[in-house]
Parts: C-alpha cells; sequence; structure tokens
C-alpha cells in the first residue's frame, strides 16, 4: 500500500495508510524494537477518521444516509471532527453531543468545522439523560432524517480497523510484529486490529491500555462491571464508565492501567525526544508500554507497535500548557 502522492479527488481519499516510525530514545532501556503508528497523518488527525468514514460508507451504501441528511454522535472530539469533516464533503448536517472532559481545543475545532456542538457532563452515569450517550440519543429522535452513528456500540467500529489498520502494520513490519500496544476505549482500534493481527499470528500479544477511573480492565479479567472502579479521569479517548459492544474483550490479551499525571509526562518526552507531537492518549501507550517491559513481557526479540491515536496540538490547553499542569498537581 502507497499513499497516492499524486492529485486526489477528496481529502477523504487520504485516510489510512499511516506511516510506522521507530521510536529511540523514549524505549531505549527497554528490550526489543518499538514502532509508532502514527494516526495523526490522517486528514483528521487522528484514528477515528477511519471508523468515521467507514460507517458513513457503508449507511449510504444501505441508503441509510440520503440527502440532506444529519449525521448525529456521542464523542469525545475526534470521532466529532472526522464526522464534521466528512460532513462538509458530503454535504450533510453534524451534530454532535461532546463531553465536557473534552480539550477546550477540540470543542474550538468542532465548532470550527460547522458542527452544531452540545457539551454534556463526563461525571454522570451513561444513562442520565445529561450523559453525552443519551443526550445524542435524543437528539436523533428529534431530528427528522437523522442518522446516529453509535460508535460504542457499532460493529463498523471493529471492521473499520480489521480492513485497514490491522493488514496495514503486518505488512509494514513485514509480519514480524509480536506484540501489539492500544488504548482502549469505544475497542474499535484494538478490536479490529487485535483480530486481524491474530488471525494472520495467532502468537502476536494485544496488549490493552485503560485508564485508572475506567472499567474495562476489571471487566476484561472478571466479566463484571464494578461501579466502584469508575472516578473521573483526564485522559480523553481512553477508557470507559460502561462496557462498549464494540469492544471484543476476547482478541485482547491482558490490560494495563495508567494514571493521569503519568500519561501527560509521557507524551510530553514523547515530543521533546522524538519529535513527535502526540496526543494524551499517545502518553498512555508509551507509559503502558513500559510498565508492561517491568512486566518482563518483552525479549530482546520483541517488535512492538505502539499506536498513537492522535495529534497533540488538540492538547495544547491541557497537557501541553503549564498552568493545567499545575492545576491538575502534576508539578510539584
Amino acid at each position: 500500500m502507497t499513499r497516492n502522492q499524486g492529485i486526489t479527488n477528496s481529502i477523504l481519499d487520504l485516510v489510512g495508510e499511516t506511516p510506522l516510525i521507530r521510536l529511540h530514545k523514549v524505549t531505549k532501556s527497554l528490550k526489543g524494537s518499538y514502532f509508532a503508528k502514527i494516526e495523526a497523518f490522517n486528514p483528521g488527525h487522528s484514528a477515528k477518521d477511519r471508523i468515521a468514514l467507514h460507517i458513513v460508507n457503508d449507511a449510504e451504501k444501505k441508503g441509510i444516509l440520503k440527502k440532506g441528511a444529519t449525521i448525529v454522535e456521542t464523542t469525545s472530539g475526534n470521532t466529532g471532527f472526522s464526522l464534521a469533516m466528512i460532513s462538509i464533503v458530503k454535504g450533510y448536517k453534524c451534530i454532535l453531543a461532546v463531553s465536557d472532559k473534552s480539550s477546550q481545543d477540540k470543542i474550538d475545532l468542532l465548532k470550527s468545522m460547522g458542527a452544531e456542538v452540545h457539551i454534556c457532563p463526563a461525571n454522570v452515569a451513561p444513562d442520565d439523560p445529561r450523559s453525552y450517550y443519551e443526550v445524542a440519543k435524543t437528539i436523533h429522535r428529534k431530528t427528522k432524517n437523522s442518522v446516529y452513528i453509535n460508535q460504542y456500540f457499532n460493529e463498523l467500529n471493529i471492521e473499520a480497523h480489521y480492513k485497514t489498520t490491522g493488514p496495514e502494520i503486518w505488512k509494514q513490519t513485514d509480519g514480524k510484529i509480536t506484540h501489539l500496544v492500544v488504548a482502549s476505549g469505544t475497542g474499535g482500534t484494538i478490536s479490529g486490529t487485535g483480530k486481524y493481527l491474530k488471525e494472520q499470528n495467532p502468537n502476536i500479544k494485544i496488549l490493552g491500555v485503560d485508564a485508572v477511573g475506567s472499567v474495562l480492565k476489571r471487566y476484561h479479567e472478571t466479566g463484571e462491571l464494578d461501579q466502584n472502579e469508575i472516578k473521573p479521569y483526564k485522559i480523553e479517548g481512553l477508557g470507559k464508565n460502561l462496557i462498549p459492544t464494540a469492544t471484543d474483550f476476547d482478541v485482547i490479551d491482558i490490560y494495563e492501567k495508567v494514571t493521569d499525571k503519568d500519561a501527560a509526562f509521557a507524551a510530553r518526552e514523547i515530543v521533546k525526544t522524538e519529535g513527535i507531537f502526540p496526543g494524551y492518549t499517545s502518553g498512555a501507550v508509551l507509559q503502558a508500554t513500559r510498565q508492561y517491559a517491568a512486566l518482563d513481557m518483552f525479549s530482546d526479540e520483541s517488535v512492538v507497535v505502539l499506536i498513537f491515536p492522535d495529534h497533540g496540538s488538540r492538547y495544547m490547553n491541557k497537557i501541553y500548557n503549564d498552568k493545567w499542569m499545575k492545576s491538575q498537581g502534576f508539578f510539584e
């Protein structure tokens, strides 16, 4: 697969085929070789371009999305940006229910793309009428000719990565990948990519990244949703206070939880040492990789791929802002 470097008909033609870049300094003390899949090279600057375009294309093929339709979605920001971009190109209206945990940068981006944005409290139960899940459902019910993307419970979320991200990584590593480290939120990326890679080689380990305050790790281990696990946390696009059906837990071998503070400092370290400008979740992926290394998960022969989901420019008012870092107690 080679990205078309000539003239393309649409910016949407540039979704996918993102580069795999060897990491040097941030993993120099770890056994094995490490590579980052830089999803910020998508035109919408995140991995969510893949699922958004796949779901919209599928809805068009099925006749669900028709001319003049409105796309409605629940998002922490990145999927919303992807859908707003796609809506502009394809001529749809876009309404988004966004968690107030999302950075102001993301919210401003969504508005600048012409989306109608409804900001909802993050720290409420999923079935609370104020939650972004319920707000999106209400908007969908009240809006004629609308389609609710519903990424958290949409199997196409998994399929998008099964058809694109997995094959790309397999080809880019010449089939030598031994471990994949992925942030788990909706679960589409880890499930779809992991499923494809395990079909090629069942010995590949799929290592999930969860947040302290999220329920995914415990659910994976016990099959039960433990409400006592739920606590507020700052990392966006990672972890959940419910169990998304777009996560195939059978594909995932193990989870590690990371803290807001460790993820923030890891992201800042990446940009200062590797020259890659990563988002908050990318920092979480690096931190989890180090924690896995401390558990002796890797050997000198390991080929480890880390998926970096988005770009750091979306967090200028958060992890790349010293005042914000101080306000969180991250600077001692």
